[in-house]
């Protein structure tokens, strides 16, 4: 897999006595593959009946930090992680080890580097419902934050004892995220940013419809970077089997007329509008209120434009606004897009082709050229969200020279 990511960042992950403690493989595997994130695990004596230190060793070809009185290279391990460290993370948080922390007990290496550390610190606790639930526990958690650490309260589900309820560690997938936001410098901080992704469905009839092979990756990865920026995220989006990205404000269309309205109403209130969404050119003139049956060895049928958003937008924007719009072409990329541009009166076009390899829909990757109204930046293949960000900033400085 393809390592890209932020500055150099260095995350101390405290692993406790809980069930959930295995979760946490999955949470070093996923972080050790973005380039410039360093991880360095501390296990307490309890997390090491669930799970062994050499799985995490394993992951990050280290050594794990266990003993206080121990030194892995020469250093006290407590204030060199501490002084180390970006971000501390406590994953799973188990209702001991939550107490030890907000009262101040210091009695083995993650309670000593915890209380020695000066970033910022998160807990993600996970337990039995019943123990999550106790007045002391909730006294704990309030404590905690009160003292500045961001709490991620548990999800409800069914849990290892066989009880459902709340104490449930969180999906890896939303860990991940939260952590990644947290260590992003905040550059778009009270910017709100309109997105578009994914495809559009124009019906043909109850069964069928026409579409393309847009999956929303793009737009997708743009909201995600965009809210770990500090950015207020309103995505609109086409069909699309993705998750929502946390922290936006997700809103489900099918058409593009649907599409249409819901951006064409809201883009008077944004800073700057993405258009990243494979939006259909043109729909079935007549929509059949039944099922097209199959009799003739043809059917032809009848097509009209649909409503040019981006072109509405380039038309409606405001001198204060930033509007960016996407050219997928199979030839002739950089007058086709440099057309669009001038055409829909874009601030930028991100331009790319679907005939280039780990370009263009249904993968991770894409290789884009940014066209402005001053010139061109060929930008090369990259992962999508790294390619968010490249757009965001670039964006961000179109503003700052307006």
């Amino acid at each position: 897999m393809m390592k890209e990511g932020i500055k150099m960042k260095h995350i101390v992950l405290g692993v406790t006595g809980s069930i959930a403690a295995y979760k946490a493989c999955d949470l070093v595997s996923q972080l050790s593959k973005i380039k410039d994130i360093e991880i360095d695990v501390i296990m307490t004596k309890a997390a090491c009946e669930f799970i062994t230190p050499l799985t995490f060793e394993s992951l990050l070809h280290k050594k794990v930090y266990l003993d206080p009185f121990i030194s892995l290279d020469g250093q006290i391990n407590h204030i060199t992680l501490a002084q180390k460290a970006d971000l501390m993370v406590m994953v799973p948080a188990s209702a001991n080890s939550i107490a030890k922390i907000v009262n101040g007990l210091a009695n083995d290496l993650l309670s000593d580097t915890w209380l020695a550390a000066t970033c910022p610190k998160m807990i993600f606790p996970a337990m039995n419902t019943n123990m999550y639930e106790n007045p002391i526990t909730k006294h704990n958690i309030e404590l905690a934050k009160s003292y500045g650490i961001s709490v991620i309260e548990p999800s409800v589900g069914h849990l290892a004892c066989g009880q459902n309820g709340k104490g449930k560690l969180v999906a890896v997938d939303e860990i991940v995220e939260v952590i990644l936001a947290a260590l992003e410098e905040k550059q778009l901080s009270k910017k709100k940013i309109l997105i578009s992704a994914g495809p559009t469905q124009e019906a043909l009839d109850p069964v069928r419809f026409i579409t393309n092979h847009s999956t929303g990756k793009m737009g997708y990865a743009l909201a995600k970077q965009a809210s770990r920026m500090g950015a207020e995220v309103t995505l609109v989006s086409g069909p699309s089997q993705l998750k929502a990205p946390l922290n936006t404000t997700l809103i489900n269309v099918t058409s593009s007329q649907d599409m249409a309205n819901v951006i064409l109403a809201q883009a008077p209130n944004f800073d700057y509008i993405i258009m990243s969404a494979a939006v259909a050119d043109y729909r079935p003139q007549n929509v059949a209120s039944q099922k097209i049956k199959k009799h003739d060895q043809t059917l032809t049928v009848n097509l009209e434009k649909t409503t040019d958003i981006l072109a509405t937008l380039g038309q409606q924007k405001k001198a204060n606004q930033i509007l960016c719009g996407f050219a997928m072409e199979t030839e002739n990329l950089i007058e086709n897009a440099s057309l669009k541009l001038e055409k829909k009166n874009c601030d930028m076009i991100v331009a790319n082709s679907i005939a280039q390899k780990d370009a263009g829909f249904g993968v991770d990757t894409n290789i884009t050229t940014f066209i402005t109204k001053t010139g061109t930046k060929a930008i090369p293949l990259m992962l999508k969200e790294s390619l968010a960000k490249e757009i965001l900033l670039t964006l961000k400085q179109m503003e700052e020279s307006k």
